[in-house]
Order: C-alpha cells, then structure tokens, then sequence
C-alpha cells in the first residue's frame, strides 16, 4: 500500500508542478507574441488551473478507467464549493462581485444540470463529449467579447502585472517559452499517469470502486491548486478571487474536462444508476445552493461557510458507508433528504426573503419622492 500512496503523492507533485510550468511558458509566449494580458489571463490561465483535472480525466478515460474520470470531475465540483469556499467563508466572509451572481452561476448551474440531463441514457459519449466542448468555446469567446466591450482599467492592470511579458522579444526566449510548455505538458502526462494507476491500486485494494476514489482522493488530489489559491486569496483578504476561482474552475470542469474526457474515451463514460439518482442531482444541488447564497448580501457569511463545511463531511461520510455496504446507509440517505436537507433549504429561503425585502426597502426610500 505505501508504493500505492507514494505514487499518487509523487504523481500529484509532478502535476502541480507541471500545470505551473505550462502555464508560465505559455502565457509568457503568448505575451511575446502581442496577446492581450487580459486574454492569456481568460484562456490559457483557466485552462491551466484545470489542467491537473483535464491530466487525470484524460489518462483514466483512455486507459479504460473511465469511472475515475466521472467522479474526479463531480467530485472536484462539489469540493470545489463545499470545502473550498466552506473554508474560506469561515477564514473572512468572502464578497460575491455582482459578475458572478448575473452571469458566472448561473452558466455554473446550467452546466451542471446540462450534464445530468446528457448522462441521463447511462453514457456520455462522444456527441455529448463534443457538446460540452463547444459550450466551453461559445462561453469563451463571451468572456473576450464582454472583456474588450467592458473595459476596466483595473483588472487590465492586474493581468498585466501578472502576465505581461517584461523583457524585449527575442527569438531565444520564446524557444524557452516553448521548452517550458513541452517540459509541462510531460509533466502533465506522467504525474497523471502516476496518480491514476496509484488511484486505481488503491482502490482495489481496499476493495472500493474506482468512482469512490475519483469522488474523494482524486477529487481532492487535483483540486490542491484550487484549494491552495483559494485558502491564500482568503488568507490575503483577497476575498472575492476566492469565489471566483471555484466557480469558474466548476465550469470549466463540467465544459472543457468532462467534455474532452468523453470525447476521448474509446466507448464514452458510463454512469452508473447510483450517479444519476446521488452523486450528479447532489453535483446539481449544490450549484444551485450558490445562487440564494450568493445575493444575500453579495457575501458568503461565516455561518454559511459552515452549512457547506458540514454538507461536504456529511456527503463523503454517506460516500464512505455506501462503499463500505453499512447497513446504517439508506437511514442515513434517508436522514439527510428528509430532514437536514429541507431545514437547510428553509434557513436559506428565510435569508433570502429577507435580503429581497431589504432591496425593495432600499429602492423605495431611494425614488424621487412627487408632490402634488
């Protein structure tokens, strides 16, 4: 077992690594050759933060492991908002910029039920594959088009910062731009290689199933870059990068990495009764739980960091006890469908109720008052 742990731990450094790598050399490229900061910042860069995820889905999808690419994927959405966002919340109150309640969660919401409404046959093929992908590209060319109607010095200034390319143009440094991308995306390759042979060790030998693992270990496992920025964006007071980092890292999930690991496996994704009737409706869930949360107030209290801090432990523990055939599972499904799940759905409707009524308040008092 430890050859097992030591596989996924060094594959997971390598993938890191090999993400980090790749995206300094090709935006650094991409720069030289007169792209925008703020576009290397909206294309390369978000793909780049999910590429350890793309690594992984894409290794276990045509190595005939497509299981580990499903749950890798939902489960690095769900964790993406309950853990990673939970734990933020509850290090500062994190602020919701009014982009993402109008725009971002919403696409996030329909993607994810888009998904579920593809997976519903028990296959995500090739078709659906290429489907995804394309809503990834249309969402895309959005982003540039509003970036270039909307311009905002501001954020111009930070990607530029971040990304402009600082030294004169020459033809040796792109030839090192382009090294640094070959030598990550190698990295890439073989970190994924490592963690997902590791991962399906792993999971043989504690008698699980490889959609456990990819819902749990592998999600976290290539969930770190999220995690890591995120909790430091917190740590910073950089609050709103926090949010916005998981909600886009969760579309381009569902759109660019399901999508291009369906496309890629040999005989499409198979999803299984157990995925569409928990895992993908509670995927579902969860992104729709953003939306009230988001507008109270445009910030994610402290108390609601730990609503979803509490949903993600009581998920993997029914994940656990699923997999582990309890006999205490369905009371335990049961419990929190029936009971936790609508207390919570009561507690948030009651925020949001009072939030509207507080807008209605505010514009009221603000208009012009007419005498007669």
């Amino acid at each position: 077992m430890g050859m097992m742990i030591l596989a996924m731990i060094g594959g997971l450094a390598i993938l890191v690594v090999g993400a980090e790598i790749m995206v300094r050399g090709a935006s650094r490229l991409a720069a030289s050759v007169g792209v925008p900061p703020l576009i290397i910042g909206l294309t390369i860069v978000a793909f780049g933060t999910s590429s350890p995820e793309l690594a992984v889905s894409l290794q276990s999808s045509i190595s005939g492991q497509p299981e580990i690419a499903l749950g890798n994927i939902i489960g690095s959405n769900i964790l993406n908002v309950l853990l990673i966002l939970g734990a933020s919340a509850l290090i500062t109150p994190l602020l919701v910029a009014q982009q993402l309640v109008r725009l971002d969660v919403p696409i996030m919401i329909g993607a994810s039920i888009l998904v579920w409404v593809l997976a519903l046959n028990g296959t995500l093929g090739r078709v659906e594959g290429a489907a995804l992908f394309a809503c990834i590209l249309l969402y895309l060319a959005f982003l540039i088009w509003q970036s270039r109607r909307e311009r905002n010095a501001a954020v111009e200034a930070e990607y530029a910062a971040e990304y402009a390319e600082r030294v004169p143009r020459s033809a040796s440094r792109s030839a090192l731009h382009v090294v640094l991308i070959v030598v990550g995306l190698t990295m890439l390759v073989l970190g994924s290689q490592f963690f997902v042979d590791g991962a399906s060790n792993l999971a043989r030998f504690f008698g699980l199933s490889e959609l456990v693992i990819g819902l749990t270990i592998v999600a976290v496992g290539t969930s770190m870059p999220e995690i890591a920025a995120s909790l430091l964006a917190a740590f910073k007071g950089e609050r709103d990068i926090a949010v916005g980092n998981v909600v886009g890292s969760n579309i381009f999930n569902l759109l660019s990495v399901l999508g291009l690991a369906a496309f890629g496996a040999p005989d499409g994704i198979p999803v299984s009764q157990a995925v569409l009737s928990v895992d993908l409706p509670f995927m579902v869930a969860v992104a729709v739980a953003c939306l009230p949360i988001f507008l109270t107030g445009n910030v994610i209290a402290r108390w609601e960091g730990a609503v979803f801090l509490g949903y993600y432990v009581a998920y993997t523990t029914y994940l656990l006890l699923d997999a582990a055939s309890h006999p205490r599972t369905m009371q335990y499904r049961d419990f929190m469908l029936l009971f936790v799940m609508p207390l919570t759905v009561i507690t948030l409707g009651i925020a949001l109720g009072r939030e509207l009524h507080s807008r209605r308040n505010d514009h009221s008092s603000s208009r012009p008052s007419t005498q007669s």
